[in-house]
């Protein structure tokens, strides 16, 4: 099954869909987009006061202050407002388990196994593979969203943050129905990193989110090695509550962020995924575009587009440039084409890399994962260059580069 995206520039909601939308709309006027009712709302909802290092503030005001340059409808409001408060409560809550469990800073990451490459080059599937045997630790949807318990609520069976999430991703699947054909959410998926660095108020996830490019511009100029020393820290106090020995980690942010991943985490194995990139572009401005959905009424089309071809060229110029930085005793580059033909293969040769055993129980887990998750079983999306104002001569110069290094 193939769809057609028709309402990307004016989006139209089910019946089922627009109730839950109104409601949440009439919700915006207790749910502003200010830092200090954020704050204020946070301490309330975990009974802190202690949001750990405060550097983060300048970098939450810059956010909040580009999305209050968007013309967002109530319910995009609400659900901004949702995102930041649960980024302040995860604050809240690791620096009090930081204070009751110093302990945690003297425990040591081993090797982490870090999945680097755009959307659409094979990255969630890698992910999810390799994540199927028990050979790393891996962090769900809901985890990823909600790493900390809140005190009252430790130890509680079912976990009411898997919970919560099981709401949120029933909302995602009727608000964006066809969400699931270009990116496919449930409660317990394996989930990346990203949302961790969001933790910290320093991450490429918030551009994903909304188009802010006051905040690209803050983001791009600053380093972001004590962003990803925020996420070690937070990694460690994970694996103190719920366990794990070697993290399986994974995001398209690392793309351009090679040298901070290596100062930060300097013994990690590094696996980058390649594809052409003109298909993935559109791929993935498709899903941006759609997403937008959740907070815009009228969403610019070939702006967003153009905004994103822009990103993708600097990422990828960013990995030509840094890729030697890791070398070859420590990465692999995966061409998609690679991994579809052999994909029992690649997570072998993965697992060699790493200096993991890839034994039988690994591979007939890899095996049944593969054959319950064949490629399009859900469908796809259709994108053309015409639907966001693109032109392909354009996108294969801006991105020959990078072809030229990773797919010759």
């Amino acid at each position: 099954m193939t769809v057609r995206l028709e309402d990307l520039a004016l989006p139209r909601f089910s019946s089922q869909a627009q109730p839950i939308l109104d409601m949440m709309a009439a919700m915006a006027p207790d749910c502003p987009l200010d830092a200090d009712a954020l704050h204020a709302k946070a301490t309330a909802d975990t009974g802190l006061t202690d949001f750990g290092p405060a550097d983060y503030r300048e970098r939450l005001d810059v956010y909040l202050a580009a999305l209050c340059e968007i013309d967002m409808h109530g319910a995009g409001v609400v659900n901004f407002h949702g995102q930041l408060l649960q980024l302040l409560k995860n604050r809240l809550l690791l620096a009090d388990l930081l204070a009751r469990h110093p302990e945690i800073h003297d425990i040591e990451l081993s090797s982490p196994v870090v999945i680097a490459g755009l959307p659409r080059t094979g990255t969630t599937h890698l992910h999810n593979l390799l994540a199927t045997p028990a050979t790393f630790r891996t962090m769900p949807y809901w985890e990823s969203n909600e790493p900390f318990p809140l005190p009252a609520e430790a130890g509680l069976q079912p976990d009411p943050r898997r919970t919560r999430m099981d709401v949120a991703v029933s909302v995602i699947n009727l608000v964006m129905p066809h969400f699931v054909l270009m990116h496919e959410m449930t409660t317990d998926h394996v989930h990346e990193e990203i949302q961790l660095l969001a933790n910290d108020f320093s991450t490429m996830l918030f551009e994903t989110l909304a188009h802010v490019p006051r905040w690209r511009d803050y983001y791009q100029s600053h380093d972001q090695t004590p962003h990803y020393e925020y996420l070690a820290t937070q990694l460690k106090a994970m694996q103190f509550l719920r366990g794990g020995e070697r993290w399986l980690l994974k995001s398209p942010q690392h793309l351009e962020q090679v040298p901070v991943l290596d100062r930060v985490f300097p013994d990690s194995i590094v696996v980058f995924t390649h594809r052409d990139p003109v298909p993935v572009a559109l791929s993935m401005v498709a899903m941006i575009t759609y997403s937008a959905r959740m907070h815009r009424s009228v969403v610019p089309v070939e702006q967003t587009a153009r905004y994103w071809i822009d990103r993708l060229e600097q990422m990828l110029n960013a990995l030509v440039r840094d890729r030697d930085t890791i070398g070859p005793d420590r990465s692999i580059d995966v061409r998609f084409d690679d991994f579809m033909a052999d994909e029992l293969g690649v997570a072998e040769r993965i697992y060699a890399l790493a200096g993991a055993s890839f034994t039988e129980e690994a591979r007939v887990a890899v095996a049944d994962y593969l054959a319950g998750h064949r490629r399009g079983r859900l469908g796809s999306v259709e994108a053309s260059f015409e639907m966001f104002g693109l032109d392909e001569a354009d996108l294969r110069a801006r991105f020959a580069p990078y072809v030229e290094r990773f797919l010759r």
